[in-house]
């Protein structure tokens, strides 16, 4: 039975409603309602929309940015501070792109409403609207954090390509994230991309074996040394979400959207990294995998928007905590 989008979207907004009554400091739904005299969401969407409809790969990239960002010190913008030892100079976060759009975002609002909304809440808001974009459905998110000031690559302790399950796990539940959310939010997998520095070893040299890992389906470990030659020096750009070889089985390629495609390509053992694949197969998630995998995408939608705005609230700054910044580069001048 297809489920409509008003029956989505009422079934987000009564479990949302249920988790704003959780106490997550002074986080709230249009937050700025009255403190501005233009309506900030609409701002961010202005600008959000058309970009990612021009250059759908902002989508992966902010979604990368609100994960690292809420991962070390919790969701206070952090990661966009400059400095030569600032978070963006570790090594995980070298290659997290978006800031530039930030940037044009912060520097509207503040036209239009000095000093009042955080940098934080605007990574979650153009987050919000490049996934609504890229057909992962329009949500709610609450606003209400304030920006840090601490920003320290030595700080940056995030779960890489190659983790364990259970270590992922480990990390996603201190954050207060469940294991089923941590496999809900790494459905944005499904318009990722990694490098092909990163799966080398599952290619050819699988923990030392001098073989392809087993798990990987054939055709796709073929089709990925095509793209990824053993000996080249050239790190080419790999999609994380294939498409797959049966269409009647997985569908059509659909890496520039946001849908339960990724799930369907895991359970039939196409994962490119490695962590995507052990969800498919560890006894921690496989459960969670397959449901998703079978269900409607709009169910999964829910299930995604939800996990997104638990991942917002990760140690928040909220009150009189942090400042807002004028520029998200660099915190206020005293």
């Amino acid at each position: 039975m297809k489920v409509s989008a008003a029956a989505v979207a009422l079934a987000f907004a009564l479990v949302l409603a249920n988790f704003a009554d959780q106490s997550h400091g002074a986080l709230q739904e249009g937050f700025y309602k009255g403190k501005c005299n233009v309506d900030v969401e609409k701002i961010v969407s202005d600008i959000i929309t058309p970009l990612v409809g021009q250059k759908p790969s902002i989508t992966p990239a902010l979604l990368r940015m609100q994960f690292h960002d809420c991962f070390v010190n919790g969701c206070d913008a952090s990661i966009l501070l400059d400095g030569s030892s600032s978070e963006k100079t570790a090594i995980p976060n070298r290659s997290v792109r978006g800031y530039d759009v930030i940037d044009l975002v912060k520097a509207a609002i503040e036209k239009s409403c000095p000093g009042v909304v955080s940098c934080a809440d605007v990574i979650v808001m153009a987050t919000r609207d490049a996934v609504a974009v890229s057909k992962g459905g329009w949500y709610s998110v609450q606003t209400g954090r304030r920006d840090g000031s601490v920003s320290l690559a030595e700080n940056v302790n995030l779960p890489g390509p190659s983790v364990s399950v259970e270590n992922s796990a480990a990390i996603f539940n201190s954050k207060g994230i469940s294991t089923e959310d941590m496999v809900h939010l790494l459905g944005a997998h499904t318009v990722g991309v990694t490098h092909c520095s990163f799966i080398k070893n599952r290619l050819y040299n699988f923990n030392n074996t001098g073989r392809t890992d087993r798990t990987m389906q054939t055709e796709l470990a073929v089709s990925l040394k095509l793209k990824c030659p053993h000996t080249s020096t050239i790190d080419n750009r790999v999609d994380l979400d294939q498409g797959g070889s049966s269409l009647a089985i997985v569908g059509e390629p659909t890496s520039e959207i946001v849908d339960n495609s990724f799930y369907k390509q895991i359970v039939i053992r196409r994962g490119v990294l490695r962590i995507d694949q052990a969800l498919a197969l560890n006894k921690l998630t496989k459960d969670t995998v397959n449901k998703v995998a079978i269900s409607s995408n709009d169910d999964f939608l829910t299930k995604f928007q939800l996990a997104m705005v638990k991942l917002g609230a990760v140690e928040v700054l909220t009150g009189t905590q942090g400042e807002i910044r004028k520029s998200c580069r660099a915190i206020n001048k005293s």
